[in-house]
């Protein structure tokens, strides 16, 4: 049998040291997330990405061995401030509050720039990520569980599953607003809460039924 050919790799060829460089790699990204917005998919290729970058095709392969692999830098990109900001919530205030705060971040950060964000989740379920992507995952649940322990949400529903009900209703939520190209954060904040929290409320209601 013939050995499976080595797939494709989706990281740098190099990571930039000096300013200059850090300076091109970024321009290379904002010009590959510009060109997503408004061309999409179609007009999205490595030498269109050069051209809005003001670089050659040479210069561009020198850090990126491929479109896929502008791709994933760029989801890289897009999520450090989600996670930072994630990483960031304060259960101390309450669990209540820290889910508050994660759906306000959720939004925020799926309306900041919704075509963006739209087609970089198409692409990640495409693509072979690996860990620094999946992690952002991990991170929203973990602090979602954060939540739930805080003594405030003792009497929620605790079922193990809870957690992972509960971002896929604010993911499902969110990512449909931005589908439809919502721009109200404040209102697409008030329905994911509402169904956030009346999912835990009916939940807690029907285990004390029992």
């Amino acid at each position: 049998m013939a050995p499976r050919p080595t797939p494709p790799t989706l990281d740098p060829r190099k990571k930039p040291r000096q300013s200059r460089s850090a300076a091109t790699v970024a321009a290379v990204l904002e010009a590959a997330a510009r060109i997503l917005e408004t061309e999409g998919f179609e007009g999205y290729t490595t030498n269109a990405v050069a051209r809005r970058a003001g670089i050659s095709i040479g210069s561009l392969y020198q850090y990126f061995p491929s479109k896929d692999a502008i791709t994933k830098a760029l989801m890289l990109r897009e999520t450090a401030q989600l996670l930072e900001d994630v990483a960031a919530i304060d259960v101390k205030a309450g669990g209540r509050a820290g889910l508050q705060r994660l759906i306000k971040v959720a939004v925020a950060y799926q309306l900041q720039r919704p075509a963006l964000a739209r087609l970089l989740d198409v692409e990640e379920r495409r693509l072979p990520v690996g860990e620094e992507v999946q992690r952002i995952g991990e991170q929203l649940a973990l602090t979602v569980q954060r939540c739930l322990d805080a003594p405030d949400m003792a009497g929620t529903f605790r079922a193990p599953f809870v957690a992972s009900d509960l971002l896929a209703i604010v993911k499902g939520l969110v990512d449909s607003a931005g589908d439809r190209g919502e721009h109200d954060d404040v209102l697409l904040a008030a329905r994911v809460s509402r169904a956030v929290f009346g999912y835990l409320e009916h939940g807690a209601t029907s285990a004390k039924s029992r």
